[in-house]
């Protein structure tokens, strides 16, 4: 087999496992091949991403599919160190925001669609969730290409959403205007290290043909969990002063774990703060 062919095999065995064929054929398997075995980078080595790289990784995720040529998506580079370690200091259990060299906010901008119409005059009657959805699937949409983009030139990425844990401050920290909001942060630099290779649940429960089925969900997960401990296990449970230590702490245990506490209560009146009607 091809070689890149039997690394995109290698890895999406290890994440999903199971085996899956690759037609050593195919043209792009090198790309493929990048996708199939991307890792989280939380260690940056101390080297600047220099300003052309930077602009030309923005413009390639800004040519990404935008929902009607809408282009509701923008991305706010933040590179001054005091500026980065006030964001960084809201989020002390990620030491590698304060690490990387450039920390990226990825922008849903609703502003410039109503704005475009009044400037020629037209009446603008979709200021309503649509506006809001479209713009955060734009940018979402923007922040996976600009992954792809810089892993591609050997950059690593670390997508933040526990920025909107504290959408407030960092809104205000870095000026965002009304009907603009933050939907995730992104640190970015030279990785110091390989990172790790995120194991997924299985297709079959993400993977649908024809009608949704979750059939079968709990035994699919419990498999998904013993997969995962066995391979990367968790190196810590979380909240054992109200769950217990458990001899088997899984996957799913772990996301029960995380959503059994409010998780930004508040965010829904953050995006109407901002201008956004949610109707």
């Amino acid at each position: 087999m091809d070689e890149a062919a039997e690394s995109i095999a290698r890895a999406l065995s290890e994440r999903f496992g199971e085996s899956l064929s690759v037609d050593p054929s195919l043209p792009g398997l090198e790309d493929l091949a990048r996708l199939a075995a991307r890792r989280v980078c939380r260690r940056y080595a101390p080297r600047e991403v220099p300003a052309d790289i930077l602009r030309l990784l923005c413009a390639c995720a800004l040519s990404a599919p935008s929902k009607s040529d809408l282009q509701q998506a923008d991305i706010l580079i933040v590179r001054d160190k005091d500026r980065r370690g006030r964001i960084a200091g809201l989020m002390p259990q990620m030491p590698w925001l304060d690490e990387a060299p450039v920390f990226l906010l990825f922008l849903a901008n609703g502003r410039r669609t109503p704005f475009v119409a009044a400037l020629r005059g037209k009446p603008f009657p979709n200021d309503h969730l649509d506006l809001f959805f479209n713009a955060t699937v734009d940018a979402g949409i923007v922040l996976a290409t600009f992954v792809r983009a810089a892993e591609a030139v050997g950059l690593g990425c670390c997508p933040i959403s526990v920025i909107r844990d504290h959408i407030a401050a960092v809104s205000e920290f870095v000026g965002l205007p009304e009907k603009v909001i933050p939907i995730a942060g992104m640190a970015l630099g030279w990785p110091a290290e390989e990172g790790a290779l995120s194991p997924r649940l299985p297709l079959s429960v993400t993977v649908h043909e024809e009608r949704f089925d979750d059939s079968g969900l709990a035994a699919k997960v419990d498999a998904y969990d013993r997969r995962r401990v066995a391979t990367r296990p968790y190196r810590k449970q979380r909240d054992v002063a109200r769950f217990g230590e458990m001899d088997f702490y899984g996957w799913s245990e772990d996301k029960a774990r995380q959503y059994a506490v409010p998780q930004r209560a508040d965010f829904g009146a953050f995006v109407r703060k901002q201008g956004f009607h949610l109707d």
